[in-house]
């Protein structure tokens, strides 16, 4: 019991550090277009940001599996990755130019290819003591609800300063509270891999010899 109440509270930590991240880059990408364009880009540039960016947040991530599981270190490319793809976003308020907004917006798509696969990793550890499709249910939806809070937050900052540029600002905030959780989560959970070992030897089939009588 103490076991899988640990691996609850882990995955509902890394949960909420999906939570903030998207909220971070959701809320960022619900204005990146507009924003582009007010810094003087043409329809087509942000249509080729867009679209490349996408490209590398998703062809990137075959590689960064791999490497993942050929070096094992889990935790430090997952932190890279989480510090590019939110730590980044803020400084989109002080870019005067699109070429720079859109080098950034390639460094978070970047960060989020680097973070996925190492991340779901050490999930999937977590999930192994408490159901698997509950244990990643639950953190899609704390993930998802940071991916409609940013957007929202962003919007209300639109509304009331009536511009986009400091709208990037009170992203720190998720981007920021993301990090030192996810600092402290590894901390104490330095090998999530121990919770799918402690599954394997309370299973009924860890008893089984294998051979036939």
């Amino acid at each position: 019991m103490a076991q899988k109440t640990a691996a609850l509270k882990f995955v509902i930590l890394l949960g909420f550090v999906s939570l903030c991240a998207d909220a971070t880059y959701e809320g960022a990408r619900s204005i990146t277009g507009a924003y582009l364009q007010v810094l003087g880009a043409s329809g087509t540039v942000v249509g080729l940001v867009a679209g490349f960016g996408e490209l590398i947040g998703y062809g990137l991530r075959l590689a960064i599996g791999y490497l993942s599981d050929q070096t094992g270190k889990y935790w430090g490319i997952t932190t890279l990755g989480y510090i590019l793809n939110t730590a980044v976003v803020p400084l989109l308020a002080f870019t005067g130019r699109w070429e720079a907004a859109a080098g950034l917006m390639m460094a978070e798509r970047t960060g989020k290819a680097i973070r996925t696969p190492p991340r779901d990793a050490l999930l999937s550890h977590g999930v192994s003591q408490i159901g698997r499709g509950f244990g990643f249910g639950l953190h899609e939806a704390m993930d998802q609800t940071g991916a409609v809070l940013g957007p929202l937050a962003v919007a209300a900052m639109v509304y009331f300063q009536g511009e986009y540029r400091n709208s990037f600002t009170i992203l720190i905030v998720p981007a920021v509270l993301g990090l030192i959780v996810l600092l402290f989560l590894q901390r104490i959970y330095p090998n999530p891999s121990d919770f799918e070992e402690e599954t394997e030897l309370t299973s009924p089939r860890s008893k089984d010899t294998g051979i036939l009588n």
